[in-house]
């Protein structure tokens, strides 16, 4: 009964006997809790209006070492999150894509997947970041030795050293102020050397006299001690970049 028909009896009754009590009629269930409106799905909070989410992405962090401690392997992992996505919601359809990057290079294996798989908000992150970098290298003057990125800058620009240029220059940096004989620079340097293509200590002379010429006017940063070898002597324009982890070249 809704409430236009309680208030119409209420009036005839009271037409008809008006000393005796009138009952109103029991509201009904529907007038006192009317039925809850239907809760609307949850927004995904990431989409903007007007648009509408079709799936998701996501990445997973994990190398092949650390699958194979935990006694599994990439390919079972994917294939486990496929078959939990078809028991969850049989009609959608997935794909996956593995993320490669070069062999021992550093950073959270998270970040390295979103950078591999053009994620729009690490590669914003990542050009920031060389940004930041490039801005440091032009506000910086003199000589900047950057071991964590294997560069060496001069007066605000790039110098092109070979391997094994750097690779000297490096040696002696990291050994500041000690005088490296050249016998020690062939031991650590060409180590791995086939016979044929270790150098003599002439050459080592040669290496050196190329590094120097790289170096143009701040060449005296690595001094020549007379009968011994050659040592790195740091001035005031000089900045060393370490990297974020110990050098393995360093004692």
């Amino acid at each position: 009964m809704s409430l236009a028909t309680v208030d119409t009896a209420f009036t005839r009754t009271s037409a008809v006997s008006p000393v005796s009590p009138v009952r109103a009629a029991a509201p009904t269930p529907a007038a006192t809790a009317p039925a809850p409106a239907a809760e609307a799905a949850p927004r995904i909070r990431a989409v903007p209006e007007g648009t509408e989410a079709r799936g998701f992405v996501l990445y997973v962090g994990i190398d092949e070492a650390k699958a194979a401690e935990a006694g599994t392997d990439l390919g079972r992992i994917v294939e486990a999150l496929k078959r939990l996505t078809a028991e969850l919601a049989p009609a959608a359809e997935t794909y996956a894509a593995v993320a490669l990057a070069p062999a021992g290079s550093g950073g959270r294996d998270v970040d390295v997947v979103r950078l591999a798989l053009q994620d729009p908000a690490a590669i914003a992150k990542h050009r920031h970041a060389a940004t930041v970098d490039e801005d440091e290298d032009r506000a910086a003057s003199g000589v900047v030795v950057d071991i964590s990125r294997k560069r060496l800058v001069l007066d605000n620009q790039t110098v092109a050293l070979t391997y094994k240029e750097f690779e000297l220059l490096q040696y002696l940096v990291l050994r500041e102020g000690r005088t490296i004989e050249r016998s020690e620079l062939i031991s650590s340097l060409w180590s791995a050397a086939d016979e044929d293509e270790i150098p003599n200590e002439r050459t080592i002379d040669v290496h050196v006299r190329r590094l120097r010429a790289k170096l143009a006017r701040y060449e005296d940063i690595v001094r020549t001690v007379r009968g011994v070898g050659y040592r790195f002597d740091r001035h005031a324009d000089v900045s060393i970049r370490y990297a974020s982890a110990p050098s393995p070249d360093l004692f």
